[in-house]
């Protein structure tokens, strides 16, 4: 069986975690926290970054979300995550960038350093200059998901697709930390009201960090 080496709450594990689920990959979870930098983890990957995939009995180990989740793609017929024409597939990866990229470094990661990295490790306070910054940043991102679901049924075409997923992991993880503000956003939350609901999506709902707790409203589906 595949092993998904993961933290919990990062999210390129959590969009490898949502492409098995709805493509139906049955796997086992191994926690590991990036900064651990275990000896067994390294020889794995070099770089230290969650998520790695392993098949031990085959001899497979795939490193990168975007890697990942393409090979399951190439492999797996069920619920193609990069369907459509060659112009609706590239709209699918632009914009999966664009998350793992903008999205992330932006909002994600700010959040990650300020709330959970220099709790859990540093115990440093964290730096409220770069939690608005991160927070203001992620108002604009949602207004533009706004905007591309004022003219799409899913982010990138008719399909639910991997760009779907990789927003949701992305938001899913900022929302835990308290870093989203729905307000003024329904297209949006009523978009993210959906990928919660969905069966690939309830687990990630259900786990906690160890001194973290999320807002209230953050593993309910309506909001």
């Amino acid at each position: 069986m595949w092993q998904l080496y993961q933290f919990p709450l990062c999210p390129f594990s959590r969009k490898v975690r949502l492409t098995l689920g709805e493509k139906g990959v049955a796997h086992e979870l191994v926690r590991e926290s990036p900064w651990a930098n275990r000896d067994e983890f390294m020889d794995l990957n070099p770089a230290g970054q969650t998520p790695v995939l392993v098949e031990e009995s085959k001899g497979i180990v795939l490193i990168d979300s975007g890697a990942i989740c393409e090979y399951f793609e190439e492999t797996v017929e069920k619920a193609p995550m990069i369907p459509g024409t060659a112009a609706n597939r590239a709209e699918v990866r632009r914009l999966t960038a664009w998350f793992d990229e903008g999205l992330y470094r932006e909002v994600v990661k700010p959040l990650m350093d300020e709330r959970m990295r220099k709790r859990l490790v540093t115990r440093d306070a964290p730096d409220t200059k770069a939690l608005r910054e991160a927070m203001t940043a992620a108002n604009a991102h949602l207004d533009y998901i706004d905007y591309l679901l004022d003219h799409r049924r899913w982010l990138a075409g008719p399909a639910l697709s991997l760009a779907d997923l990789t927003a949701a992991a992305h938001l899913s993880v900022a929302d835990y930390l308290g870093g989203i503000d729905w307000r003024g956003h329904k297209q949006t939350a009523d978009w993210y009201a959906v990928m919660k609901s969905r069966p690939s999506f309830r687990p990630l709902l259900t786990e906690r960090m160890e001194v973290i707790s999320p807002p209230t409203h953050y593993d309910k589906v309506d909001f």
